[in-house]
């Protein structure tokens, strides 16, 4: 059953469709917010709270028509306002009042296996421009199409493209520089980092 399907059913009151959506999405949608916030139980919130704003359309007649880029569109706007919050100021300026620990350094055993980790790759994503970081998330760490990217980040396809392909060569020279192996595909395919 598609989402659009489920949503249609849901707004008809069917609980069951609902409970389906959400197995569907609560997974993936928790991940996404959870790259972005850096709290699980605030993206555990986020991810109720989105899916409480389904609801709040739902019930006012208005059908999103692609459940998927309106889920992540809405995720994106919830931490988008939190950034922008008092709250998080305050986080923000209490952990840069937080004494500087001195860095020890990892042994080599540790840079390896952090090199070989998702976490490394983040972190490197962390240096790209907000823009090409957020496309980057979406498309290999959601599974988004570039249709539903430029839906949900509100950008022409063509943008969403450009910087996909600039933020992953960035990204790949990132990560050559810092040593970590590069897994290329069979001659002729994309090449992932």
């Amino acid at each position: 059953m598609t989402d659009e399907q489920l949503v249609e059913r849901m707004a008809d009151g069917d609980q069951a469709a609902f409970e389906v959506l959400i197995h569907r999405y609560h997974g993936p949608l928790l991940g996404y917010l959870e790259r972005h916030l850096y709290n699980r139980e605030r993206a555990e919130d986020f991810v109720q709270e989105t899916f409480l704003r389904l609801i709040r359309q739902l019930k006012k007649g208005r059908l999103p028509e692609q459940i998927r880029p309106w889920l992540y569109r809405v995720a994106l706007n919830l931490c988008r306002d939190y950034w922008k919050s008092l709250g998080f100021q305050n986080e923000k300026q209490q952990i840069a009042e937080t004494p500087d620990r001195r860095d020890e350094g990892p042994s080599v055993v540790e840079i390896y296996e952090r090199q070989e980790t998702r976490k490394e790759i983040l972190m490197s994503l962390h240096e790209l421009g907000e823009l090409q970081k957020e496309i980057i998330i979406l498309r290999f760490y959601q599974d988004l199409k570039l249709h539903e990217i430029s839906e949900i980040m509100e950008i022409p396809l063509s943008t969403v493209k450009t910087n996909l392909y600039q933020g992953l060569k960035r990204l790949r020279s990132r990560l050559i520089q810092e040593g970590v192996q590069i897994r290329h595909k069979k001659e002729g395919e994309n090449t992932y980092a």
